[in-house]
């Protein structure tokens, strides 16, 4: 684990509290007059820390805890126990804060205005996070080349493809040059080209920016091309923390 980390969770867990919904009419009454809580633990005593310069893969199957974690460390959700520091931010105590220091990407949500050309939302989200227009141009410059987002830049939010609304959404996370980056699945339902433009980009933020990235995803082959190092997570445990060649060297040939 690095010493000096930018991404920390010590003991994190969360617990979801739901009502139980009773069978037919009477159970429906009885449900509302004295409803029965059940509490579903989504994350348990999480340990981990990701140092600068890392791209670290938080695997596990659906419903292991990884949004949950991502979301815990973004400061969406509160933990229920523990600690999560991000860039030296308790993220759910400093939101605004921690909001300047993390970009955040969640595949099935985009933090584009859905009605307006690309441009504008970039537009829009500059002036939110105070970016100067010189640097702002910079690093649209640079995304243009790495993304190539020129090509759609004045299509409305709404009409661009899945692949071009993420890649949109990339450029968008890191505009106010943050140092740490969370991508939920950010390449779910891509085509392969796509995805490989991508995880060119990712390389570079992580190789050339030194940016702090904290990868979710199924997709096997893209641990293999960006993540040297895999924390494993399930039923909302860590099982599994460290290279990935140690996940090839216990598993084998069957780890994808």
């Amino acid at each position: 684990m690095p010493l000096n980390a930018v991404i920390e969770a010590r003991g994190l867990s969360k617990v979801f509290h739901t009502t139980v919904r009773r069978p037919g009419l009477g159970g429906a009454l009885r449900s509302l007059v004295s409803p029965e809580r059940v509490a579903k633990v989504a994350v348990r005593d999480v340990d981990f820390r990701v140092g600068r310069g890392e791209l670290v893969a938080l695997l596990g199957p659906n419903g292991a805890g990884k949004s949950t974690t991502i979301k815990m460390l973004t400061g969406i959700l509160t933990p229920t126990s523990g600690e999560a520091l991000v860039a030296g931010v308790v993220p759910h105590r400093d939101r605004e804060r921690n909001a300047h220091n993390i970009g955040a990407v969640f595949g099935q949500r985009t933090q584009l205005w859905w009605d307006l050309p690309a441009r504008e939302s970039f537009a829009i989200l500059r002036d939110i996070y105070g970016v100067p227009e010189d640097r702002y141009r910079e690093r649209i410059d640079e995304y243009d080349e790495l993304l190539e987002l020129s090509e759609f830049w004045d299509t409305r939010v709404r009409h661009l493809s899945l692949g071009q609304r993420v890649r949109c959404d990339l450029a968008a996370s890191l505009l106010h040059d943050p140092p740490v980056v969370f991508l939920d699945e950010p390449t779910i339902g891509m085509d392969v080209v796509v995805k490989e433009q991508v995880r060119r980009f990712l390389r570079h933020q992580v190789e050339e920016r030194e940016r702090t990235v904290l990868l979710t995803t199924h997709d096997m082959t893209e641990v293999a091309r960006l993540a040297e190092r895999v924390v494993l997570i399930n039923h909302g445990r860590i099982v599994l923390d460290g290279p990935l060649q140690e996940i090839r060297r216990r598993f084998g040939g069957t780890w994808q």
